[in-house]
């Protein structure tokens, strides 16, 4: 049996995976039923008062429409992610991964859309599964300076 550590990291690779091929119905698995997704605007903006939500809680169908229809529209000109750290609760029940992400996209007019940024991606055991429940990201944390 695979540690929870090994898991973790299969999860996070099974979302890159998904999104270097662009596999819609992949990318739905890593989804818990309660996730929902807040956004900065850009990779600077660390307080959360910017913050959007483009989709809501994860609905299955809403969702899919929203990222096949990224898929249509977007070619993927590359994807780094390295996971830099994973964490386990002492229970091993919950879990969070650091994961530094460079993504591209361009449309067909040639607009670009880059992720780029640390994400902390929190995870929750259902039954024998690991699921994303909560996604900060992305953000710069090397332009932070204490203010105290």
């Amino acid at each position: 049996m695979a540690t929870v550590v090994e898991q973790i990291t299969e999860i996070v690779n099974r979302e890159t995976h998904a999104w270097n091929t662009k596999d819609v119905e992949l990318l739905l698995t890593i989804f818990h039923p309660d996730m929902v997704w807040p956004w900065p605007p850009t990779e600077y903006d660390h307080d959360p008062m910017d913050w959007t939500l483009v989709q809501g809680r994860f609905n299955y169908n809403r969702w899919r429409a929203g990222w096949q229809q990224l898929f249509d529209t977007h070619d993927l000109i590359h994807n780094r992610r390295v996971i830099q750290k994973i964490v386990v609760s002492k229970e091993g029940d919950g879990a969070f991964a650091v994961v530094d992400v460079d993504t591209l996209w361009m449309d067909k007019k040639g607009q670009k859309s880059h992720w780029k940024g640390r994400a902390c991606k929190v995870y929750t055991k259902v039954g024998a599964e690991w699921k994303l429940i909560m996604h900060i990201g992305l953000l710069n944390y090397k332009s932070l300076k204490c203010q105290a």
